[in-house]
């Protein structure tokens, strides 16, 4: 194991997302690796740590001033032994090589763990869709298929949304593919109902963590009724997390933005989850909003010389982790414990360091890893 990731290492040694992603699942599978010794002869491992293919490119488009601006473009297909690869696109200024190989490496198991036949991949790119228009997004968005196209495909590879990348980019890129390969496929998912998306698809994930958290509360004879949930984010996975949290009889008391967090003590009923979804979805506004909407809310803006993230230091039941990776570090884990927190879900991918699942594992609470929890099914 310590040859395989030191060879990881020493190959790419800036890629740190893609060396914790490895060593995560490295320390898990070690004991089925000591039964199987046929698994060390074939190089299963690094064939599985090693993508099939990687494909990265520039993207030059233009914005409503006429300036030019060129992004990096990625796609990591990482493993289509049962499948096309499948997985989403990221827009979003942190997005390097090492961020898209390590989604793409989670892909492949969360996808594994669905039994459905699809590979692992993911892509996008450093391209930020905060502030520009409508038009400046489109033209990024056809500059950037202008290159994938000739890379993804029905039987291929199926991209979808992810950070940054909603029913908007989706349209876009499936408007710029359409016209390119003269043809209307299934190659993306995520798109609205009017251009054959699937009734349920923006729910699947957010969903899936509350289902996901329900069924480990079952275990103990319990249920989400009347628990007080933590959330984090407040895209996509936290809204859908939020909604079917109030479905189930559950609370939920905050949400955040890479800004900051909000603390609604009255709990985020649905006229207020209606109001997030607004802001977040067609004014693409920023989460402190909600105060001046619900004034009784307390906004805490983010600190970034704090050692912890006081959005988990509130006391609580659950805790969905559903904004970004390694959100959670082992302080935080901590204050979840202190604050008395029992089960964690994760709706993002690989939210919680090393250190943070020690804890978590150590405490014996419930705990849900983003690979099941968040795999939408």
């Amino acid at each position: 194991m310590e040859k395989i990731i030191s060879q990881i290492i020493q190959r790419d040694q800036h890629e740190k997302e893609f060396h914790q992603a490895v060593q995560e699942v490295l320390d898990t599978v070690k004991p089925v690796l000591d039964r199987n010794p046929e698994y060390r002869q074939q190089a299963v491992l690094q064939r599985i740590t090693e993508p099939e293919r990687v494909i990265m490119f520039r993207v030059p488009w233009m914005d409503d001033q006429g300036q030019v601006h060129v992004n990096r473009g990625f796609r990591v297909e990482m493993n289509s032994a049962i499948g096309p690869y499948k997985g989403g696109l990221r827009f979003h200024p942190s997005v390097t090589l090492s961020i898209i190989k390590f989604l793409a490496f989670e892909q492949v198991f969360k996808n594994s763990l669905t039994t459905l036949h699809m590979g692992g991949g993911k892509g996008g790119s450093d391209f930020n869709p905060k502030g520009r228009s409508d038009a400046e997004v489109m033209r990024f968005c056809q500059s950037f298929m202008a290159e994938l196209y000739r890379h993804i495909g029905p039987n291929t590879d199926v991209p979808a949304g992810d950070i940054g990348v909603g029913a908007r980019e989706i349209g876009y890129l499936f408007g710029m593919y359409k016209k390119l390969r003269n043809e209307f496929t299934g190659v993306l998912t995520g798109k609205s109902l009017a251009w054959g998306g699937s009734l349920i698809r923006p729910e699947a994930t957010g969903y899936g963590v509350v289902y996901f958290a329900a069924e480990m509360l079952a275990h103990r004879n319990e249920t989400l009724e009347g628990k007080v949930c933590l959330v984090s984010g407040s895209g996509n996975v936290a809204q859908f997390t939020t909604e079917k949290i109030l479905d189930l009889g559950g609370s939920v008391i905050t949400l955040s933005d890479s800004s900051g967090y909000i603390l609604d003590e009255e709990g985020i009923d649905t006229e207020k989850l209606q109001f997030v979804m607004h802001l977040k979805n067609i004014r693409r506004g920023r989460i402190r909003e909600y105060c001046e909407k619900y004034p009784n809310a307390v906004y805490t803006e983010v600190d970034p010389d704090l050692s912890y993230n006081p959005l988990w230091t509130h006391k609580a039941d659950c805790a969905m982790p559903s904004a970004t990776e390694n959100e959670v570090n082992e302080k935080d884990a901590q204050n979840m414990i202190a604050a008395g927190v029992q089960l964690v879900s994760e709706g993002a991918n690989m939210p919680s360091t090393p250190g943070a699942v020690d804890v978590f594992l150590e405490s014996k609470i419930m705990y849900g890893p983003g690979k099941a929890a968040n795999a939408g099914s």
